[in-house]
């Protein structure tokens, strides 16, 4: 099943900057081959549900392993199963929304 999430990882006990452990999970998603877009509070991934949610664990411990001592997570999932639709497809159909009006 196709699905995109918003995933946001927060590792706890680690410092005010964490942009070295975004990068390590923005690694993460490439080296796995799922699409995304980096956002300013979190990456958007489109693939398999299992690819995805494997990427996911994978930030973890990769994150772990780096030295956050926790990590706090938070996704939103959107899946369909009607049709076939991307990332650019959902922004595309708001965007000629906001041409329309």
């Amino acid at each position: 099943m196709k699905v995109i999430v918003d995933l946001c990882v927060v590792p706890i006990g680690v410092g005010v900057s964490l942009a070295k452990y975004i990068a390590a999970c923005e690694r993460v998603i490439t080296e796995a081959g799922l699409k995304s877009q980096l956002h300013a509070n979190g990456t958007d991934i489109e693939g398999e549900w299992d690819d995805v949610f494997a990427a996911v664990k994978r930030c973890h411990e990769v994150v772990h392993k780096m030295g956050a001592p926790r990590i706090v997570t938070s996704m939103r999932i959107n899946s369909r199963v009607d049709k076939e639709q991307s990332m650019e497809d959902k922004i595309n159909s708001v965007e000629e929304q906001l041409v329309q009006s």
